[in-house]
């Protein structure tokens, strides 16, 4: 009786609310988004670099872990007393998680990739640029989806907490739900899209990743290999 009491307190809410929860979805969907998009084209060419230059990789990377033992909810706190309340000071905190798990990945996938591989490249004439772009990404881009991956789903956590420095997003509902005697269908109703957004991303950019995997290959059935022979 309970459950299903409190399934029928939630279609009831999402019903009356489902505009404002639309608009907040996508507010979350974005600000994890942007701030994702803005560590890619930083953390993507990073990566690369440091891969070229092994040197520097322990510098970068140490730097980057750095920045993930600093707590989400104190790094908003430092960035609101530069860069003030709202989406902005979210968008870029975002980025600086996002940073790790692309960075890492991209120099991963291009240090993995089979030394044969470019040395035939470049015994072909291609130039440094040309294995790059020819050879090194299009066998590491796997691995480079799979850091955007986890960047997106780390990002959604990052920007639930992004409400308690006035910025739209789903925990809006649930710190209603906290605030109320019994919040519990608040709390639910803003935790279940949060899940959503991150069971979606996951499930979609893993299938991207296995699809773009070249050790990943589709082998003939047994029934297949029978009718051959």
């Amino acid at each position: 009786m309970v459950l299903g009491s409190l399934i029928s307190d939630l279609s009831t809410y999402y019903s009356d609310n489902f505009g404002y929860l639309v608009r907040l979805f996508l507010d979350h969907l974005l600000m994890s988004i942007y701030g994702v998009l803005f560590a890619a084209i930083v953390g993507i060419p990073l990566g690369i670099l440091i891969a070229r230059y092994g040197k520097l990789s322990g510098t970068v990377i140490t730097f980057a872990n750095i920045i993930q033992t600093v707590p989400a909810l104190a790094m908003l706190a430092i960035l609101m007393l530069g860069m003030g309340l709202g989406q902005n000071t979210v968008v870029f905190t975002v980025f600086l998680y996002a940073l790790l798990p692309i960075l890492k990945n991209t120099y991963s996938g291009i240090k993995s990739v089979d030394p044969n591989i470019t040395d035939a490249g470049k015994a072909m004439g291609m130039t440094r640029n040309q294995v790059l772009r020819m050879i090194e990404l299009p066998l590491s881009l796997s691995v480079i989806i799979g850091g955007l991956r986890i960047a997106l789903v780390v990002a959604i956590g990052v920007v639930a907490i992004g409400s308690f420095i006035g910025a739209p997003t789903l925990s809006d509902i649930i710190i209603r739900g906290t605030n109320a005697t019994d919040g519990t269908v608040f709390i639910i109703a803003g935790a279940l899209p949060i899940a959503l957004i991150a069971v979606i991303i996951d499930i979609v950019l893993r299938i991207i990743e296995r699809k773009l995997d070249p050790t990943v290959s589709d082998h003939a059935s047994p029934e297949e290999v029978q009718s051959i022979n």
